[in-house]
C-alpha cells in the first residue's frame, strides 16, 4: 500500500517517540526495580545483623525474649524468617513459630566463603552473612517478602504502560497535525504548479519567505519555468522563423521552374533560369546545414565527443577551408604576444564543431567588409585563450545588437546580402558548449570586433 508523505511522517514521527517512550520507561522501570531490591535487602541484612547482637551479644535477651520482640516488632517485614546457626552448623535461633525448612550445609558453606550472599526462596528474596564474636562465627539468614516494594512496583509499571499508550495516541494526533501543517507550504507549491499548463508558463510560483526548504524548491522551480518559458518562446519563434526561411527558396524555385515550363526557351535563357534555381538551391542547402548544425548544438552536451585540440591549428585549417571556397577573401592570424607554453593554445572541444563557430566568424567579417578581409588576434589571458576577429566592415546598428545572437535575425542594413541569420546564434551556443564566452563590439560604418573566450585545457 502506498502512502502519503503526511502518513510517512506521522508514522515516522510514532516510531521515533515510540522508541524513546519505550526506552526511558525501561530506564524507569529498571532503576526503580533495582533501587527497591538494593533498598530490601539493606532492611533484611539490618534485621539479621540486629537479630544476631540481641541474641548473641546481650546476655539478658535469650531465645524466648528474642521471639517475643521479633513477634512485636513494629518494623517486621511480611513473612519475614530470621535463622541463626553456630560453628557446628547447629541451629540457634527460629523466628518462626513452626519450623522451616532446614538450611542445606552447602548453603551454610557458601555463606561462610563468600562472607555476604542474596539469593532468593521461591518468591522472597534472603541474604545470609556472618556474625563474628571472638572466635565464634555464627551464620545468620533473613528472608521476607517486599510486599510493600512491590506493590509501589506494580503501580509504577501501570502507571508507565497507561502513560505510554496514552503518549502514543497523542503522539499520532499530533504528529498528523504537524505533518499537515509542516506540509502545508507543499501542498500550496502543487497546487499552483497544477495550473500551469503550456499556455501559462508566464505563472509563478509563490516563494514563501524565500529561506526554507519549500521556499528554495518554489525558486528552482520558477527558475525552470523560466527557462521552459525562453525555450518555447525560442522554439516557436525558431519554428515560425525556420518556415519563413525554407519557404522562401522552395517558393522561388517552384515560381521559376513554373514560368520556365510555360513555354519554350532558348538555350541561354534555361542556363539563366538554371543558375538562378542553382542559387537558391544553395542558399536552401545551407539554410538546412544551418538548421542542423544549430539543432545539434543545442542537443545533450554529454553526447558531444569532446577532445584536446589546439585553437591555432583549427584557426589555420578554417583559414584554408574558407579561402577555398571563397577565392576573395582575405583571412590574416596573428599572435598579439608570443606564445610559448602550448598549454595556452589548448583547449578541450569538439573540432567540427569549433570550425563550424570560426568559419561563421570569418565568414560573417569578411562578408560585410567592403574589401573583405579579416584580421585573427590571439592572445593568453588570465585562464583563456582570447580569439579576436576584427574587420572593417559596415558594422551593426545599435539598436539590433541586443538581437544579433536570435536565430535569423539580420540587421536592417545588411539585407541585401546573402544569408540565414543563423551563423551568430550558432556560434554563440558552440562557444558556450566549450565554457566560453562571446562579445560583440561595433560601429556603424567603422567595423566590428568579435571577442571568443576559452578556457584552457588545465582550467
Amino acid at each position: 500500500m502506498k502512502l502519503n508523505i503526511r502518513t510517512r511522517l506521522t508514522f515516522q514521527f510514532t516510531y521515533i517517540v515510540t522508541f524513546i517512550l519505550l526506552l526511558f520507561s525501561f530506564i524507569i522501570y529498571y532503576f526503580s526495580a533495582s533501587y527497591r531490591e538494593a533498598e530490601f535487602y539493606s532492611r533484611l541484612e539490618k534485621k539479621a545483623l540486629t537479630t544476631a547482637k540481641l541474641l548473641i551479644e546481650v546476655k539478658e535477651v535469650d531465645y524466648n525474649l528474642m521471639k517475643i520482640i521479633d513477634r512485636n516488632s513494629l518494623n517486621a517485614l511480611y513473612e519475614e524468617k530470621v535463622l541463626i546457626y553456630d560453628n557446628t552448623n547447629r541451629q540457634i535461633y527460629n523466628s518462626l513459630d513452626s519450623d522451616s525448612d532446614p538450611i542445606s550445609k552447602t548453603r551454610l558453606d557458601q555463606i561462610r566463603l563468600s562472607k555476604s550472599i542474596r539469593y532468593h526462596e521461591d518468591k522472597n528474596e534472603a541474604i545470609g552473612l556472618i556474625f563474628t564474636l571472638g572466635s565464634d562465627h555464627f551464620v545468620v539468614i533473613a528472608s521476607a517478602f517486599d510486599n510493600y516494594g512491590r506493590s509501589k512496583l506494580r503501580n509504577l509499571a501501570w502507571i508507565i504502560l497507561v502513560g505510554f499508550f496514552i503518549s502514543i495516541g497523542s503522539t499520532i494526533f499530533v504528529g498528523r497535525i504537524y505533518a499537515t501543517k509542516a506540509l502545508k507550504p507543499m501542498s500550496n507549491v502543487v497546487k499552483q504548479v497544477d495550473k500551469i499548463t503550456i499556455s501559462s508558463l508566464n505563472m509563478r510560483v509563490n516563494e514563501g519567505n524565500g529561506t526554507d526548504e519549500i521556499a528554495q524548491l518554489a525558486i528552482t522551480f520558477n527558475q525552470m519555468l523560466e527557462r521552459l518559458e525562453s525555450a518555447f518562446e525560442m522554439q516557436r519563434s525558431f519554428v515560425s522563423n525556420a518556415s519563413h526561411e525554407l519557404r522562401t527558396p522552395l517558393t522561388s524555385i517552384t515560381g521559376q521552374i513554373e514560368v520556365s515550363l510555360m513555354k519554350p526557351r532558348t538555350n541561354e535563357e534555361y542556363v539563366t533560369i538554371l543558375e538562378s534555381v542553382l542559387e537558391d538551391i544553395k542558399n536552401l542547402n545551407a539554410l538546412s546545414n544551418g538548421l542542423l548544425d544549430l539543432a545539434k548544438a543545442s542537443s545533450d552536451i554529454s553526447a558531444i565527443a569532446l577532445h584536446d585540440l589546439r585553437i591555432d591549428e583549427i584557426l589555420w585549417e578554417t583559414r584554408a577551408e574558407l579561402i577555398e571556397r571563397k577565392k576573395d577573401y582575405k583571412v590574416a592570424i596573428k599572435f598579439s604576444e608570443p606564445i610559448e607554453d602550448e598549454k595556452e593554445l589548448t583547449v578541450f572541444g569538439n573540432q567540427h564543431l569549433l570550425k563550424t563557430a570560426m568559419i561563421n566568424l570569418m565568414d560573417n567579417a569578411c562578408k560585410f567588409s567592403p574589401d573583405k578581409s579579416v584580421d585573427v588576434f590571439l592572445s593568453a589571458r588570465g585562464k583563456y585563450i582570447v580569439t579576436e576577429f576584427i574587420d572593417n566592415g559596415m558594422g551593426i546598428d545599435t539598436a539590433d545588437m541586443e538581437k544579433i545572437f536570435h536565430p535569423f535575425f539580420r540587421s536592417k542594413n545588411v539585407k541585401n546580402i546573402t544569408g540565414n541569420g543563423l551563423g551568430l546564434s550558432l556560434t554563440e551556443k558552440i562557444i558556450q558548449i566549450h565554457r566560453g564566452t562571446i562579445a560583440v563590439e561595433s560601429q556603424l560604418h567603422k567595423g566590428t570586433k568579435v571577442t571568443v573566450c576559452i578556457p584552457f585545457l588545465n582550467i
